[in-house]
């Protein structure tokens, strides 16, 4: 009995580790926005891909302990319409839209509801959809866009003092793709580890030298490669499959 109660206790222990990472990636949303408040835009910005971080943490750990629940999708929805949601919009507006007035903020809410569509969309067919393949934008990807495009601003010295519709209309299409029906890669697919080799690897470590050597150019690069992965793929469908299956109701992943 005593041994039985020590293994309950152990897998509630568990159960604890994805959430207190989520909860990790809720701090660093909040952080975020104060920062972005107090006009600590690029510490903000740093915030959200540490987010990021925890966001993709949450999920391994909850796959590879096997402690999924509807608990942790509903907390982890949550904590990501702090994280990439609020906090993005809110960084965005004050560090570049405030001269637009109500057309600046409306852009950033804009952002922040597609964003809680996205998520709520998401949830909706977790269950039914077990694809390796979402459907919109994920948010922390479009979050990290605006969290990059900051970031390499700041480190090139641009303004958009004089041109502040430029941001507006970045979160006017990421907030398009965020709720489009575009595809793109959750990387979940078991055929990327199957085909990994010494060449990748050498890629891969090249790609961190890069972002060591230049972590806002870096990341605004990888950021934009896979926000319009979607879209080129997309173009490239409608190149390969009939009009009608590319027009017609979306397809589930089998």
């Amino acid at each position: 009995m005593k041994k039985t109660n020590g293994m309950s206790r152990a897998r509630k222990g568990v159960y604890v580790l994805p959430n207190m990472l989520t909860s990790m990636n809720l701090f660093c949303g909040f952080y975020a926005i104060i920062s972005a408040i107090n006009g600590q835009y690029e510490t903000a910005a740093i915030s959200i891909f540490v987010a990021i971080v925890f966001d993709i943490l949450d999920g391994k750990v909850a796959r590879a302990t096997n402690t999924t629940s509807r608990f942790g999708i509903e907390y982890d929805s949550l904590a990501d319409l702090i994280s990439f949601g609020l906090a993005p919009g809110l960084l965005i507006y004050l560090w570049a839209l405030q001269p637009m007035g109500r057309l600046g903020w409306l852009a950033a809410f804009l952002f922040m509801i597609c964003g809680a569509l996205r998520l709520a969309r998401f949830n909706s067919m977790v269950d039914a959809t077990p694809g390796s393949d979402f459907s919109g934008l994920p948010i922390p990807g479009a979050a990290a866009m605006a969290a990059t495009t900051l970031l390499l601003c700041e480190r090139t010295l641009v303004s958009f003092v004089e041109w502040p519709f430029i941001p507006m209309i970045m979160l006017y299409a990421l907030s398009f793709l965020m709720v489009s029906n575009v595809r793109y890669s959750s990387f979940k697919k078991h055929s990327l580890f199957k085909r990994f080799n010494f060449h990748v690897l050498v890629a891969c470590i090249l790609i961190f030298v890069f972002i060591a050597a230049e972590p806002p150019v870096a990341l605004f690069l990888i950021s934009l490669i896979y926000v319009l992965s979607g879209p080129l793929g997309m173009l490239k469908g409608h190149k390969d499959e009939p009009v009608e299956e590319v027009l017609g109701e979306e397809k589930l992943d089998s």
